[in-house]
């Protein structure tokens, strides 16, 4: 397990605690697999991931903004799903409870738990600006034509996407085989049988801070910051599981 360090991260007058990942670390896909307990399905222990990059160092995107949407978007979401599951399972033992109100808990269950998957691909598929991969551009130009065509598309889904909310995912699709990009309109829908490669967060808490209704600067200072090898190492992982 890769070390890490606490570092204090002071915005405005409020300090709040921010683990910092010291080097590249494992995320939770690619840590071992082990029997799961019985009622794991239930066990409010999901634990709020760190950082993989210190907030600072991003191009074009924002100290303040990366720790807002960690601290408030993402963790939030990993606090509420602990919470929910919490009630699930007591909601469970419950034989009055009507079955459409269980079904309001399990749609609340399924949107923050987008929330926090999605929300960790993202932060960990960023990066101070790096190097392409040559393996992940080759891939792509096989299943686009060329990198510029896959880039192209990613971009005009993340436009039309601009001023809401939702997100972008290029993706290993395991049915067909290939790689493709797709819209999402929120946490709850997502392509089915796929495996993620990068992901882009369009809500606007995800730029507004930076750019207010200019979406589009926000994509252009994405770009600059994904991580490509964490891209070609998704897609290596993808396509083992073939």
């Amino acid at each position: 397990m890769t070390n890490r360090r606490d570092t204090l991260k002071v915005i405005g007058a409020g300090t709040f605690a921010l683990a910092l990942a010291s080097g590249a670390h494992q995320s939770r896909a690619q840590r071992p697999v082990t029997l799961a307990s019985v009622g794991s399905a239930f066990a409010a222990d999901i634990a709020i991931k760190p950082l993989n990059f210190q907030p600072d160092q991003l191009d074009g995107i924002s100290e303040a903004i990366i720790v807002s949407h960690w601290e408030n978007n993402y963790a939030g979401s990993v606090r509420a799903l602990n919470i929910i599951k919490t009630r699930l399972e007591a909601a469970l033992q419950d034989d009055d409870i009507p079955a459409f109100v269980y079904n309001d808990l399990k749609r609340e269950h399924l949107m923050r738990t987008g929330s926090v998957v999605l929300h960790e691909l993202y932060f960990d598929n960023m990066a101070p600006p790096s190097g392409r991969n040559g393996e992940l551009d080759r891939a792509l130009t096989v299943a686009f034509g060329n990198t510029d065509r896959w880039e192209r598309e990613f971009r005009r889904i993340a436009a039309g996407l601009g001023g809401g909310s939702g997100w972008v995912m290029l993706a290993w699709n395991h049915h067909l085989g290939t790689l493709e990009n797709y819209w999402m309109a929120d946490h709850l829908h997502c392509p089915v049988y796929v495996e993620p490669i990068l992901v882009l967060d369009m809500y606007e808490h995800s730029y507004h801070m930076d750019y207010g209704a200019a979406a589009g600067r926000y994509i252009d200072a994405f770009v600059r910051n994904i991580h490509w090898d964490t891209l070609a190492q998704r897609l290596d992982t993808a396509r083992s599981r073939a």
